[in-house]
């Protein structure tokens, strides 16, 4: 005789309205001696049979009015299915297993290692994963929602009633999950949570889904990637050797708006490896870095407000397209970075605001979990397992996606408790003072982690925070670079001054080279420099148009010449004349015109130079690579050094900031004989006026100048960089 009883009225109700919090408990099998109970909610099935897995069929019961079905079976039912004739006209009948008769997909271990905050693929535990379980075929969910009362996942596959596949709790974790038999590839999903006060809230994207639906649905998307790499010469041998000193030449491009199939259709990943990738490889940069492709919900954000940290946004294809991207730019040799925002999070209802009722990615206090500049919240970098969140995602990127690199966005915010508030709206630390220490730790985590993966790691980092970019080991954050933004401004404000008065300004140009080798610094000229009312690069520059692309041109020239990694946001390049604009596609009619085609000529040939002239990159980061020539001649803001490395003969710099031609200009150097101009930014190629060096005046003689035993009697173009060198060099 059954001594289980087929089911208790009261949880036959709780099932119906959603409220059973432990289903495995009830549904699915349970034995009763050598018979079995079996139980299913399918409130919208006619009838539902079992079928068990020596063939037998048991009609199941339909108890109550809620959908519930239940039936002794006797001798158990063994691996079975069930049967179910449906209401819906559009499918008659079907048979599936009972994802509540298999087991969980969640290892011990793995739960173990996540409350340590120290599983560094998470992405293989969590989110939905397309794997076998007990030989079955399907789909794994897994999340985590500690507070949550119930956690239910929700599709088209039930209709998206919370109430048919409620969800495993693992209660010392916080970790719940389901394995849904015959669901795979493209299958649409959410979360709905009810949290701990009892209420359902709007439904959930999965944090670690991998794709995502566009507006306006932007549910979560099941894939496994089907991706082939074929960059195996790259991995091998990109990472060897120190970074600091290779040439590194950074394309940074907002992909949605680089260029527009007919003036409004973004290009897909497959078009941009077929056209982004030969433009920056022709240009001679070295990588291409990506404004964030996290997905994100809305477009005016550029990326900055991901709601999937785990998923390349699907407006550009599927994570698969994202990975031939990377593998073509890695097969043509070239790296690819990407911007990474681990700063903070939007507060769409769908995303991790509030997720599981209550702040479990953000801190409760606004005034530690709320950005009032950007209206966004700030992620608790205390919490372990938010922590493990992103340092997870840090490695899946580099892993999974084979990129070289993350460019960290808005560090500063990360570091200071105060960053951007006023007294009383901020809490100190544990040592009264303003340093996030959570945050600190997990960013040197971060830094160690992704350079074990042989990835380059970037701080957008604005203020004096000490070794930025030197080793944890060491005291240091443990980047790799920093972008030097004191350079940036410096050097923009100088620019765009009327050439007479530049005169009053030269230490802006000097200046940052009391700090230059203070960090393994980036020169950024970013996409921040080029919205918002500042003008394009060229609309910074004072003077007629003639002056203003002789400007232009000469910045270009002392930046490829000044010690530090470079990074030029797109359009720049050509001399964009409209400031960025992240819905249309740069002006690429300008390059019909010679002003704009001998900038781009110019950038071309002097990431040439750059790459192959040690002495402009081999010391980059170290203060044996400059030295000054001359840096005292305001007067005539004309400014001189030197660029050196071991083994190689060094380059000169000499730059005139104003439209004057300075003829009989007299610059010492180290050692007599011939020299040639490398680059000259007058040339006519580039849309200069032509005024060249003449073979004798690029003859050093034994005159001294500058404290050195020869000179060079040069002539110096209006406006321009001239970069030498020996002539038998």
């Amino acid at each position: 005789m059954p001594t289980l009883e087929l089911i208790e009225p009261a949880v036959c109700d709780d099932i119906g309205a959603g409220r059973c919090t432990e289903p495995f408990a009830v549904l699915g099998q349970h034995a009763d001696g050598d018979a079995s109970v079996v139980r299913t909610f399918q409130p919208k099935a006619k009838a539902v049979c079992v079928v068990t897995e020596d063939g037998r069929r048991v009609e199941l019961e339909r108890v109550g009015d809620k959908g519930v079905f239940a039936a002794h079976v006797d001798p158990a039912a063994g691996r079975y299915k069930l049967d179910i004739e449906w209401h819906d006209s559009h499918r008659a009948r079907s048979q599936h297993i009972d994802p509540y008769s298999l087991s969980s997909s969640v290892g011990e271990l793995d739960r173990h290692l996540f409350g340590e905050g120290t599983h560094q693929q998470l992405y293989r535990l969590l989110g939905s994963r397309v794997l076998a379980l007990n030989g079955v075929a399907g789909t794994s969910f897994a999340i985590w929602a500690p507070n949550a009362q119930r956690v239910s996942v929700v599709g088209p596959f039930n209709d998206w009633d919370g109430r048919c596949h409620v969800m495993r709790r693992h209660p010392a974790s916080g970790i719940w999950d389901i394995f849904l038999p015959e669901l795979g590839n493209g299958t649409l999903y959410k979360y709905e949570i009810v949290g701990p006060e009892g209420n359902v809230l709007p439904l959930k994207n999965d944090p670690y889904a991998t794709y995502f639906e566009q507006a306006p649905g932007n549910a979560s998307i099941v894939f496994e990637s089907q991706f082939l790499w074929q960059d195996e010469d790259w991995m091998e041998h990109s990472r060897e050797g120190v970074p600091r000193e290779k040439p590194i030449s950074i394309y940074e491009v907002h992909p949605g708006s680089w260029k527009r199939k007919g003036g409004t259709q973004v290009l897909s990943w497959i078009e941009l490896a077929d056209e982004l990738l030969p433009y920056a490889q022709q240009r001679g940069f070295t990588h291409i870095e990506l404004m964030p492709v996290t997905e994100h919900p809305f477009d005016g954000s550029w990326g900055y407000q991901p709601v999937g940290m785990y998923a390349p946004t699907s407006r550009f294809g599927s994570p698969d397209d994202f990975r031939h991207f990377v593998d073509r730019c890695h097969r043509a040799g070239m790296g690819v970075i990407m911007d990474w925002v681990p700063a903070h999070f939007p507060s769409d209802d769908h995303g991790l605001a509030n997720f599981d009722g209550t702040h479990l990615y953000e801190h409760a206090d606004p005034r530690q979990g709320f950005h009032q500049d950007w209206n966004t919240l700030i992620f608790n970098y205390g919490r372990r397992e938010v922590a493990n969140y992103l340092l997870s995602n840090a490695v899946y990127w580099i892993r999974e996606f084979h990129l070289d690199g993350l460019r960290v966005d808005a560090v500063a915010s990360m570091l200071y408790l105060d960053y951007s508030r006023e007294d009383g709206e901020w809490i100190p630390n544990e040592h009264g003072g303003r340093e996030n220490l959570e945050a600190i730790e997990f960013l040197k985590r971060m830094n160690e982690l992704v350079h074990v993966e042989g990835g380059l790691t970037f701080a957008e980092e604005s203020t004096s925070f000490p070794q930025v970019s030197r080793p944890t080991y060491d005291g240091g954050l443990g980047f790799t670079f920093k972008w030097n933004m004191g350079w940036m401004h410096d050097t923009l404000e100088y620019m765009k001054k009327d050439p007479a008065f530049r005169r009053y300004h030269q230490d802006s140009l000097t200046f940052g080279m009391l700090y230059a080798f203070s960090e393994n610094f980036v020169l950024p000229l970013s996409h921040d420099e080029v919205v918002h009312g500042k003008g394009s690069m060229i609309q910074k520059m004072p003077g007629d148009d003639w002056q203003r692309f002789a400007n232009l041109r000469t910045l270009y020239g002392m930046m490829w010449a000044y010690p530090g990694k470079k990074l030029n946001f797109m359009g720049g390049e050509f001399a964009q004349w409209q400031e960025w604009q992240h819905d249309h596609s740069l002006d690429w009619h300008l390059l019909e015109y010679p002003a704009h085609q001998g900038v781009l000529t110019l950038v071309d040939e002097l990431n040439t130079l750059y790459k192959s002239r040690r002495s402009l990159h081999v010391n980059d980061c170290d203060h044996s690579g400059f030295e000054w020539i001359d840096c005292a001649d305001a007067d005539h803001s004309v400014i001189s050094w030197y660029r050196r490395a071991e083994g190689e003969s060094p380059t000169v710099v000499v730059l005139n900031l104003t439209p004057v031609i300075r003829s009989d200009y007299r610059i010492g150097v180290d050692t007599p004989g011939r020299y040639r101009e490398l680059i000259n930014t007058d040339e006519q190629r580039f849309g200069g006026s032509g005024q060249r060096n003449s073979e004798e005046r690029l003859l050093a003689g034994d005159i001294g100048a500058h404290g050195r035993a020869s000179s060079l009697n040069l002539l110096l173009p209006p406006l321009s960089a001239l970069i030498l060198g020996p002539a038998d060099d």
